[in-house]
């Protein structure tokens, strides 16, 4: 938004086939846990939501295509980088799947999604039941009826540790104790607590970029 501002000459390399970069692969539930106004990018608001509560990943999905189209920005897909190389002082080089790119600076926005973090825990490769993290997750489904202990104590983890109780034998695990905000704020309100809290001291809603684990015996 605000490269195209400048005059400048750019180009956007996405691997991806379509606008939404991670939210593409969320799980079926997964929402944002903040409100819309609090979730839009430059120029152009996100949307409120009908029943007034947090956007889910359809709806941030269909504001990120929208907002794709709206500014119609330079983009080329799917095109795999692969490493960047120095060509001079000055010059860059960007060598793709699409061949290579040359300029004078390059921005790296590529997210946690595609490198998921799995933790070293002593004997994990002797677990014979499902490790799954929650990058893959989709639904509940597969789980039900089963025992599920969920790692992790950001967002992703509470997200799918809710959703998993309600049809498993599901046990929380985090580094340190869940802090929970009230239940009679929410909206608007919620947001500003939780930042005013985050600002203030330690995170009330920590976030943990698909960080989470669910592990299946």
């Amino acid at each position: 938004y605000f490269l195209r501002r400048t005059g400048l000459r750019y180009v956007i390399l996405d691997n991806g086939t379509q606008a939404g970069g991670a939210w593409v692969h969320g799980w079926d539930s997964l929402h944002l846990f903040s409100p819309a106004s609090y979730s839009s990018l430059p120029g152009w608001p996100m949307p409120d939501t009908p029943d007034g509560g947090y956007p889910t990943r359809d709806e941030v999905l269909d504001y990120l295509h929208r907002y794709e189209a709206r500014y119609a920005p330079p983009i080329r897909r799917p095109v795999m980088v692969e490493c960047v190389e120095r060509a001079n002082g000055k010059l860059l080089t960007v060598r793709t799947s699409a061949g290579d790119f040359l300029g004078r600076a390059v921005i790296g926005a590529t997210g946690t999604w595609s490198a998921p973090f799995v933790p070293d825990v002593a004997g994990r490769d002797l677990f014979g039941g499902t490790q799954l993290h929650s990058s893959h997750y989709r639904n509940a489904a597969p789980f039900a009826g089963r025992r599920v202990l969920v790692v992790g104590g950001g967002n992703s983890g509470a997200q799918i540790m809710a959703e998993l109780s309600l049809v498993a034998q599901a046990t929380w695990v985090t580094l340190h104790d869940p802090i929970f905000l009230p239940d009679d704020v929410d909206g608007r309100v919620l947001f500003e607590r939780a930042t005013a809290r985050v600002l203030g001291g330690p995170s009330a809603m920590p976030t943990s970029g698909f960080g989470d684990i669910v592990m299946v015996p």
